[in-house]
């Protein structure tokens, strides 16, 4: 088995010395439990969207990504529709809300915060792991004082119900889920009336067209990285909390002084390449919202969570290495999509001789998500560079910020 050991730490964010204690002392309990080794790839992605906005939403993904829109799951209260690009990616399942004043847990979530309480419905949901033996995993995190939903109530939230799924996390909001798949099995979700739904067919089927004609298919790679936002005091909780619910070890943290913020990074232990299960990246304030009069710097990581609450901030997409038409492949992905329509917060960042390129989309106006763009040069080992981090977390809390003010000129 890989041990967490084997991998040297990145980054020059300096730790507690109670995450210092407590890491080792996780993940060595984690490996001795078996978990390590039972729960593998991260298998599925979740988010819920309001009313009527999936056709849209779906045509704007599977445009920005390689995602291909396969099947819409019927309940009650849900549409829960499934993109996938094969089975050595991980699926999106889209859940739009039928009634829009459905209540529930995850509305409340978004509720107490100012621009997110102005979607109520909509918000990523968290990540669903593939594990060799359900039963195992959930006695053994139940005995690590884990809390799950118990059957009745995964049913009236109508998620699958071959499923186990961990209540929202207080640090991140989001929920870890766990089912029983063999590597040979395709995914089924046991949920509802499987159909086509005409409207999503012919969203997807508009997106995956103009993909083709601006011939950028055959350049995007699956998810890089998933990154979340949480409030300040909460960055080493939160990840350890992340690693004791995976299989996944502490890359390392970089500090970024200059916007008020650190970027922390865990990885997979079972696949060396991100592709086959992304990263999951935590940005956390170095101080909390109280501290920012004092300090006078940036603090957008804390204003976006301030303004939208703890949640994802961003979907990664990898592009190709190489060159199209004169261009290195991110430049021309990003230059055909905004002969498309489609905005960035910022100009490509980073070179070649840096060893990658990245960019930040605008944010989704049905999921408040961006979509990020990074192409690694030559087998680039290192995850991102601490210049082009500035840069993306700045441009994204300028955007957060002219929200911010949108909603309150709303009021």
């Amino acid at each position: 088995m890989n041990s967490y050991t084997a991998h040297p730490r990145q980054g020059d964010k300096a730790n507690s010395p109670f995450f210092e204690e407590w890491l080792p002392r996780l993940l060595e309990e984690r490996d001795r439990l078996g978990l390590t080794e039972n729960i593998r790839r991260i298998d599925a992605l979740m988010m819920t969207l309001e009313p009527g906005h999936s056709a849209a939403y779906i045509r704007e993904l599977c445009l920005m990504t390689p995602y291909n829109y396969l099947v819409t799951l019927d309940t009650d209260q849900h549409l829960t529709h499934i993109l996938r690009i094969d089975m050595n990616y991980p699926d999106v399942l889209v859940r739009e809300v039928k009634d829009p004043d459905l209540r529930g847990i995850f509305r409340s979530l978004n509720e107490v915060y100012p621009i997110g309480a102005k979607k109520p419905n909509s918000r990523y949901m968290g990540e669903i792991f593939q594990v060799e033996n359900l039963h195992e995993v959930v006695e053994i995190q139940k005995s690590r004082e884990i809390r799950f939903f118990n059957q009745e109530q995964i049913r009236q939230m109508e998620f699958p119900g071959n499923m186990a799924i961990v209540k929202p996390s207080p640090y991140t909001h989001n929920i870890i889920g766990y089912w029983e798949r063999p590597d040979n099995d395709i995914r089924v979700y046991a949920l509802g009336n499987s159909r086509i739904d005409p409207e999503m067919q012919a969203a997807f089927e508009q997106a995956q067209e103009l993909r083709e004609r601006v011939k950028i298919s055959e350049l995007l790679l699956p998810i890089d990285h998933l990154a979340t936002r949480i409030y300040s005091q909460n960055r080493e909780v939160a990840i350890l909390e992340y690693l004791g619910l995976s299989s996944y070890y502490y890359w390392g943290s970089y500090d970024i002084p200059d916007q008020n913020s650190s970027t922390n990074v865990t990885k997979s232990l079972h696949y060396d390449d991100v592709l086959h299960t992304p990263a999951k990246v935590f940005t956390a304030a170095n101080h909390p919202y109280f501290c920012n009069h004092l300090l006078q710097t940036p603090s957008p990581t804390e204003s976006f969570v301030r303004n939208f609450g703890p949640r994802l901030h961003h979907i990664a997409v990898a592009v190709r290495d190489g060159k199209t038409q004169g261009k290195t492949n991110i430049d021309y992905v990003v230059s055909s999509l905004a002969e498309c329509g489609q905005e960035f917060l910022l100009q490509v960042i980073g070179s070649e001789q840096e060893g990658l390129k990245q960019i930040f989309s605008r944010a989704s106006t049905h999921t408040s998500l961006i979509i990020e763009y990074v192409q690694r040069f030559h087998g680039f080992e290192g995850f991102f560079t601490k210049e082009n981090v500035a840069d993306l977390t700045a441009a994204a809390g300028t955007e957060e910020s002219l929200r911010s003010l949108e909603s309150e000129a709303r009021k």
